[in-house]
């Protein structure tokens, strides 16, 4: 089986432009996430997918591979599967899971993404997975920058929002603090089908991609992981980052 992942990076971003390309500990924040995400064996190869040749060519220099895509992508999938099928073309082979993995999440764990993909390798019927990860104080539960979900029973993803879901100002206090974290596996033909799907109203009113997907009546998979990451929105993050990385195993191995 085929296993890739895709790294979306761009510099134009809304709340912190260039961060692709922030120092961190000395090295450009893409790179980490590059370095971490190529430690999992279960890829075959990973991709950095961009539309600015400064990090096309950061990466390229650290030996790693990248992919120019398109300037007018507004999602991350739409940039994962343009870059998809060019690998495909260049590389002449068919891809069966790409593993998509946000160029802001510098502390991803190898190990997130084999768990990620684990339940597609094990039920052919799940097109698509996403890790879920405990909040760690009210404070992140309501900063708007994290992606919160509430799950079923079956781990199925309900909602996903920027604000405090579920709610707790009836009285509730100790309820499930959830976030999104943003390792997210796509069967190869699941991906095209979603790109196909129009943006719809609540994946609009969020800015959630995977609102698509439980608008159009279909099921999102939330794959637990006990991993501590963070992801990098802001400057302010970004220093929040920098402690836990002076911290983290991986990097103080060097890699």
């Amino acid at each position: 089986m085929s296993i890739i992942s895709i790294i979306p990076a761009r510099m134009n971003s809304s709340r912190f432009p260039g961060k692709p390309m922030a120092d961190l500990l000395g090295m450009p924040m893409i790179g980490h996430v590059y370095k971490r995400v190529k430690m999992s064996k279960l890829l075959k190869e990973v991709y950095v997918a961009t539309c600015d040749k400064v990090i096309y060519d950061y990466i390229e220099s650290i030996g790693g591979k990248a992919i120019m895509t398109s300037t007018s992508h507004e999602r991350c999938s739409d940039r994962c599967a343009e870059a998809m099928l060019k690998i495909e073309k260049e590389e002449n082979l068919k891809i069966d899971i790409i593993v998509m993995v946000q160029g802001d999440e510098p502390l991803t764990f190898p190990e997130m993404v084999d768990e990620s993909v684990k339940p597609m390798l094990d039920n052919k019927d799940i097109f698509i997975t996403n890790l879920v990860a405990d909040l760690s104080c009210v404070g992140e539960f309501d900063d708007p920058n994290e992606v919160k979900v509430v799950i079923d029973k079956f781990n199925n993803a309900i909602y996903f929002s920027r604000e405090a879901i579920p709610s707790r100002k009836k009285g509730q206090l100790n309820v499930p603090m959830k976030k999104q974290v943003c390792v997210i596996p796509f069967t190869r033909d699941f991906l095209l089908e979603f790109n196909k799907i129009e943006p719809t109203p609540l994946e609009i009113i969020e800015s959630i991609d995977m609102l698509r997907i439980i608008e159009n009546g279909m099921k999102v998979k939330m794959v637990p992981t006990k991993y501590v990451t963070k992801a990098v929105d802001t400057k302010e993050d970004l220093e929040k980052v920098v402690e836990y990385m002076k911290k983290d195993l991986l990097f103080r191995q060097g890699y």
